[in-house]
């Protein structure tokens, strides 16, 4: 096949800038920050707890919890919305669908405070739902708009858009709750405002986006007596036989499945883990996730660079045993440690994009030859969401059990190592197919 045009692939991109300020304002910086503060007493000496249901939390916990919640939802829906997208070509409307259904959400978040902590997990858990189910129909046009061999670049690109444009919108979003008397109004009032500029911008730029991308195709082989409920479920045990016959897929999936229970934890859980474990303050915190941003960029692009010299397996082996020793450094982090937190932001910086592009393309890479990339691509995303909620629910039932979020950090070492064993079997198997 041959890549799609420069106006095509640039379109796919565009999808990257608009929703990833998602995941820096909401799920990276300024709303983390904004629910400790909401949920806390004020006194850094206490253990903040909320309750809800009658149940007690730490209130670092019940906010993994709840991303936990959010990625199940995710993983029982992606094989039904993807098997429906590959048999009625109609992947598009899902991606708009999932991103206005995001956008709102984060928009809503406007609304929460103190007094309604049930409306702000439930904002946030849709707004989550949202964001990933959107990445299924997203990340599934990448096997369809590029060749095998620029799918490394291609899917470094969108990442790289996906920072610059976040990292725009965080600069805003930084003046106004750093400088709020600027504009007449609270820190309070100045976060609430950042959630709103994140749904406006990620709804509006993807509109730019989807106008670029190509209608998918219906299934020829579609049966109207088909039930759509159980045919997503179908596919999704369908890839599970394919898996059977392809052991270097299968040993990379299974891979990715622990690694990235790691990686995906510590992007989620890092904020409140600086915030409320080590007392990093809210400036110090926001400054040290946009170098995470800026050096993701020139990361994500020389880890590409690397792939292509000594292969795609090597280059994640390499990366993975970087995230073990960032584990470690992040365990012995002192409290108030900034300049310690923004070294650590510098190395996380480097590795965060570049793994998780190269991950894509290579998963993209191993596919087999055919139409129903959607549903590959649902069985990829039903791996990740898995893997988000074993890891987030570790973090937070580690935490609630020993009162400190340092063993929860060093317990994620288990997840890269079980990742890292699988990478070489995966490279073992590969060379042996290649001789």
């Amino acid at each position: 096949m041959q890549t799609a045009s420069k106006k095509v692939i640039n379109g796919w991109a565009m999808y990257d800038w608009a929703n990833s300020v998602y995941n820096l304002v909401i799920t990276s910086t300024i709303f983390p920050a904004y629910y400790e503060a909401v949920t806390s007493d004020g006194d850094p000496n206490t253990i903040d707890k909320v309750t809800i249901f009658g149940t007690s939390f730490i209130n670092t916990s019940l906010y993994n919890y709840a991303l936990g919640v959010a990625f199940i939802v995710v993983a029982i829906m992606s094989p039904l919305l993807s098997s429906i997208a590959d048999y009625k070509g109609n992947k598009k409307q899902f991606l708009f669908f999932f991103c206005t259904l995001g956008s709102i959400a984060c928009g809503a978040l406007f609304f929460f405070d103190s007094h309604n902590l049930m409306f702000g997990l439930l904002a946030m858990i849709i707004a989550c739902i949202g964001f990933w189910s959107s990445l299924v129909f997203y990340n599934s046009y990448l096997p369809e708009i590029a060749a095998p061999e620029d799918r490394d670049r291609v899917s470094a690109k969108g990442f790289v858009m996906g920072y610059v444009g976040s990292v725009l919108l965080q600069i805003i979003c930084f003046v106004l709750v750093l400088k709020p008397e600027l504009f007449g109004i609270t820190t309070s009032k100045a976060s609430q405002i950042s959630f709103l500029m994140v749904g406006i911008w990620w709804w509006g730029f993807a509109q730019l986006a989807l106008k670029r991308l190509p209608k998918g195709m219906p299934k020829d082989s579609i049966q109207e007596n088909k039930s759509v409920l159980l045919n997503g479920y179908k596919e999704l045990i369908k890839v599970w036989n394919q898996l059977k016959g392809l052991s270097v897929l299968r040993m990379f999936l299974t891979s990715f499945f622990f690694y990235n229970m790691g990686v995906q934890t510590v992007m989620l859980a890092a904020t409140l883990y600086g915030k409320s474990e080590l007392q990093i303050p809210t400036t110090n915190l926001i400054i040290a996730i946009l170098i995470i941003q800026l050096i993701a960029i020139p990361g994500a692009y020389t880890i590409s660079k690397i792939s292509e010299k000594i292969g795609n397996f090597k280059t994640l082996i390499i990366c993975v045993c970087i995230w073990i020793l960032l584990c470690i450094g992040g365990y012995s982090l002192p409290k108030g440690g900034t300049t310690e937190f923004y070294l650590l932001a510098i190395c996380v910086g480097f590795v965060m994009g570049g793994i998780q592009s190269l991950s894509r393309s290579t998963y993209s890479k191993l596919m087999p030859e055919t139409k129903d990339t959607t549903s590959f691509f649902s069985f990829y995303d039903v791996t990740e969401k898995i893997a988000i909620v074993i890891g987030m629910f570790s973090f937070a039932h580690i935490t609630e059990l020993t009162g400190s979020q340092r063993n929860s950090v060093l317990a994620l070492i288990v997840f890269f190592v079980i990742g890292l064993g699988f990478l070489f079997i995966a490279l073992k198997k590969q060379k042996g197919l290649n001789t």
